[in-house]
């Protein structure tokens, strides 16, 4: 008898400990900035020795080599398998179950309601019977017919009434019925949905009870910094609210969980490089040059962008007409106008291109609708390059720079160095490579290639260009190194749903001691700015980041927050302000150009006006320059700044100003440049 209790006892541990299908809820989330982790529980029995376990919907698209199990005491994993399961969407869906609670109770609500049409009608039925006995029985007086004639009628017509409302409302409450049908239709005749499973094997060394995390990563899922700047008044403090913009497109929605915020990306190499001694030695020229050093990855993709606006500008902050900028991956493309700006729809984009000649190619994800951004010109000046092309390369190139005639295109291989050849200038990626050839760029490396010939390459490139310019873009790839990993802790559960939409979560708000000025360039935009300064910004752990400016109640604009090009001040623009204007005006001088010998002389004065129509005195920073020579030919001097701060190292004029209500100010400073005069300077 004890050994059929125990064999009893021990049935239901065995068959529950074998091919469990074990449901889990998420714990807790962390989302990066591009990735996520999530963190699951599941409570499970464990019978002595081998135990099959599945861990059902969960995302189809978790990073199986992410998978963790944690909380298994003295079990031993024996093995670990993620796999996809597809399920009809009307079983195990709770929505379907909750359609059918829905329709039940509002049958059960209709047929309570016939009852009560079934009770009145019977009434009504025992009415009509007691009036006909009443009239054959009795010899009733004018007065007591009277009574009983308005009893009959009012209580006949309320029941009818009454019949009445109560088949409306049995009709609404059967087209409800209805809609939850056909609601329940379309789930079931939807798609098979995937759902990911994973699967264990567990020795379990006696029988057990194990609470087990399980956690993975996903990658559709990401945070997106953003920021509102508040200031009601000058010198009040800056209110800055810092938000988080989440979406998941996981598969599962997240409902009521803890959401952990990283700045960090899971996806990064996090692997250390290997500096070892590098060794001169002669190569062949179809060695592969080294494509430098991994750029630390500082951006990160705001898929909520859809247009790009901005402005692109020389490191002395000059506006670059003619820019080329592309959506990575695509032949979506524009160029930057007159004044550096530049519009572009990115759809679907991952990142855009910035090219130039005479500059470094800078490859940016599409991180903010507002990308402004400075390039930095290549140390290798295009005229001193000299491009020699040797014979072979006609065989990748052929055809391609039809027209242009490439060394040994047309020529003996063995003359190479005869004068009549005639050179193309190679440029690749925006800079000019000397002894170029081919097997230097695979063909399978290359992007397009673009020939200019005649006064159009002679324009862009000088006289090197005079035998024709060959410009080879090759594809390029997107790197990231290096995580700083700042963690946001939220207190508040959130439900994110896996559309993909946006939910905003707030992470902090700060007010910030800030420094107001008005500010103004006029030698590169005519528009006077409201500023706010302020420090000390390091310690918010600010990552770059579209905010919305409101400035006296009234939303002013966007900007973008950018730590990475910030010291320890950092500056905010407020919004143009409109009733302040600055003038910036050469002097008529119409003996400003004159030769003295071989040489020109330039004289330049110029007048910055400061108007202020406000009706409160203003503070108001102003900057000009004078320009820097970078040829021992071309001299700068005479300089006058009169008022200014100048900097002679960048060349840079500042003027702090106070400018009285209705009141304005005039500033000058001049300088002369002398040249030779058959050369030409842009100034």
């Amino acid at each position: 008898m004890k050994k059929l209790v125990t064999l009893l006892l021990l049935i239901p541990i065995v068959a529950f400990g074998n091919d469990q299908k074990i449901p889990t809820n998420i714990k807790e989330v962390t989302v990066y900035l591009s990735g996520a982790q999530i963190t699951r529980t599941a409570q499970l029995q464990l019978a002595i020795g081998a135990n099959e376990i599945s861990f059902t919907g969960l995302s189809p698209k978790i990073d199986e080599s992410s998978i963790q199990i944690s909380g298994l005491k003295s079990v031993s994993i024996l093995s670990v398998a993620f796999d996809l399961d597809y399920l009809e969407p009307s079983k195990d869906n709770p929505e379907v179950a909750l359609l059918e609670l829905r329709i039940i109770a509002t049958n059960h609500t209709v047929a309570k309601l016939q009852n009560k049409i079934a009770g009145l009608e019977e009434e009504q039925k025992v009415i009509n019977a007691n009036r006909l006995v009443s009239g054959e029985n009795l010899t009733l007086d004018l007065e007591r017919i009277k009574q009983i004639s308005t009893y009959y009628r009012q209580r006949i017509t309320a029941i009818k009434n009454e019949i009445f409302d109560t088949n409306i409302e049995i009709n609404k409450l059967k087209l409800d019925v209805g809609f939850l049908q056909k609601q329940m239709t379309e789930i079931n005749s939807s798609p098979i949905k995937e759902h990911g499973v994973v699967r264990l094997k567990l020795d379990a060394p006696v029988a057990t009870s194990l609470t087990l995390q399980i956690s993975y990563t996903i990658q559709d899922a990401g945070w997106i910094p953003n920021y509102d700047i508040k200031s009601w008044q000058i010198n009040d403090p800056l209110r800055l609210t810092y938000k988080a913009h989440v979406y998941q497109r996981s598969g599962i929605d997240w409902e009521n969980v803890k959401i952990n915020l990283s700045s960090g990306s899971p996806s990064l190499n996090v692997a250390k490089p290997n500096l070892t001694t590098k060794y001169l030695d002669f190569v062949s020229r179809q060695a592969k040059r080294s494509d430098g050093p991994v750029q630390k990855q500082k951006y990160f993709h705001n898929p909520t962008v859809k247009k790009v606006v901005g402005q692109v500008t020389d490191e002395s902050g000059l506006p670059l007409p003619g820019v080329n900028i592309s959506v990575i991956g695509t032949s979506n493309a524009t160029t930057t106008d007159f004044d550096g700006n530049y519009s572009l729809d990115v759809l679907n984009g991952q990142g855009l291109t910035y090219s130039y000649i005479g500059f470094k190619s800078v490859e940016i994800p599409v991180y903010s609708s507002i990308m402004n951004l400075q390039l930095q010109e290549d140390a290798q000046h295009l005229d001193e390059v000299v491009v020699v092309a040797y014979g072979s390369s006609s065989n990748t190139l052929q055809g391609k720079a039809a027209g242009i005639r490439i060394r040994g295109a047309a020529s003996n291989p063995s003359d190479e160095r005869s004068p009549e050849v005639k050179l193309p200038l190679y440029i690749i990626d925006g800079i000019p490579v000397a002894d170029f050839m081919d097997g230097d760029l695979d063909e399978d490396e290359i992007q397009f290639i673009e020939v200019l010939k005649g006064s159009n390459a002679e324009a862009l490139y000088g006289v090197r260009a005079t035998n024709g310019v060959v410009l080879i873009s090759t594809k390029k790839s997107y790197l990231k190194e290096g995580i700083t990993d700042t963690r946001f802790e939220i207190k508040k559960p959130y439900s994110i749903l896996s559309d993909g939409d946006i939910t905003a979560i707030e992470l902090n708000i700060f007010d910030l001691q800030a420094d107001y000025e008005h500010f103004a360039a006029p030698i590169l935009n005519e528009n006077v700015f409201m500023t706010a300064t302020f420090k000390d910004w390091e310690q918010h752990n600010l990552l770059p980041g579209e905010a919305n400016v409101y400035f006296e109640g009234a939303f002013a604009g966007k900007t973008t927050i950018d730590p990475y090009t910030t010291k320890k001040e950092m500056t905010l623009s407020l919004g143009i302000d409109p009733n302040i204007t600055v003038v910036r005006k050469q002097d008529k001088n119409f003996k400003s150009k004159s030769f003295t010998g071989s040489n020109r002389i330039l004289d330049r004065t110029y007048e910055l006006v400061v108007k202020n129509n406000k009706s409160v005195p203003i503070n108001i920073k102003l900057m000009d320059r004078v320009p820097l020579s970078q040829n021992k030919e071309i001299k700068v001097d005479d300089i006058e700044t009169y008022n200014a701060d100048y900097d002679s190292k960048k060349g840079l004029l500042v003027w702090k100003l106070e400018v009285a209500p209705k009141a304005s100010k005039t500033e000058v400073f001049s300088f002369k440049v002398r040249y030779p005069k058959f050369r030409t300077i842009s100034l």
